[in-house]
């Protein structure tokens, strides 16, 4: 004797487990694509960010508020850091998201923790963008020879 298993998407699901109308925006297929693509592209950011800072030079005993105004000196760098930043953030965000909406239960829940996810996600890419494009490694008042 054999138990008829329900075939995906059958509508023969429990209703506790459907959360509301279903939707018929193509977000989730376009997020999962660029958890893939920006997956891909972090890879090559990230190793080309250690090969930069640690194969080169001195290594870590090389890196130094010097080391960081002369890579940032050059445009590409600075371009380099920030597709980095966006990247990571977006990735660990649509990541955590993903998380949230599997496992907060309650609506109000979900809600609360992904306003939170989304501010904090703003507040470092917005600093972090800022810090990047504002760099200036002279700094006033300072007893070190000026720029």
């Amino acid at each position: 004797m054999s138990a008829e298993i329900a075939a995906p998407r059958s509508q023969r699901i429990d209703p506790k487990y459907v959360r509301g109308p279903k939707s018929r925006s193509s977000f989730e297929m376009l997020a999962w694509l660029f958890m893939r693509l920006s997956g891909v592209a972090l890879v090559v950011l990230i190793f080309g960010h250690l090969i930069a800072n640690l194969l080169t030079g001195e290594g870590v005993n090389g890196l130094s508020f010097g080391f960081v105004a002369g890579k940032w000196a050059s445009p590409i760098w600075q371009f380099w850091d920030l597709a980095l930043l966006w990247l990571a953030m977006l990735h660990g965000t649509n990541g955590v998201r993903t998380i949230i909406n599997d496992y907060a239960e309650k609506h109000a829940t979900r809600a609360w923790l992904k306003g939170i996810l989304y501010v904090s996600t703003v507040f470092i890419i917005v600093l972090g963008s800022l810090v990047i494009f504002t760099f200036d490694p002279c700094i006033v008042n300072s007893p070190l020879p000026q720029c």
